[in-house]
């Protein structure tokens, strides 16, 4: 069975930093791609970062620069590390795994940036 499981979503202030992970477990880890989307209420889910199974990233233009992709293939592990955080951040995040026609998600984890 597979299961993608977000963690580290909180309340944090404007201009603070959360970092996100994403445990896998079911899959081939190593060759998939991973990435984290998001979706703030009445808007569409978008894609926030990608990192292919090589380690090449790629990000939405609103986060270049604050937010950083990464993943840990031993522990299959993907995280998101968000600094500088701004309140139009502020959404549910999703993990997602894709390989070929495999497309995977976990439940969502979520992040609110207020003061």
């Amino acid at each position: 069975q597979v299961q993608l499981v977000e963690s580290g979503g909180s309340l944090v202030q404007p201009g603070g930093s959360l970092r996100l992970s994403c445990a896998a477990s079911g899959i081939s880890f190593s060759v998939y791609a991973m990435a984290w989307y998001r979706q703030a209420p009445g808007k569409q889910r978008e894609l926030v970062a990608l990192i292919t199974r090589t380690g090449s990233t790629n990000y939405a233009d609103s986060v270049k620069g604050r937010f950083t992709v990464s993943r840990d293939n031993a522990k299959n592990t993907v995280y998101l590390q968000m600094n500088g955080l701004k309140p139009e951040d502020t959404a549910v995040y999703y993990c997602n795994a894709r390989w070929v026609t495999l497309d995977y998600w976990g439940q969502g984890t979520q992040v609110t940036v207020s003061s």
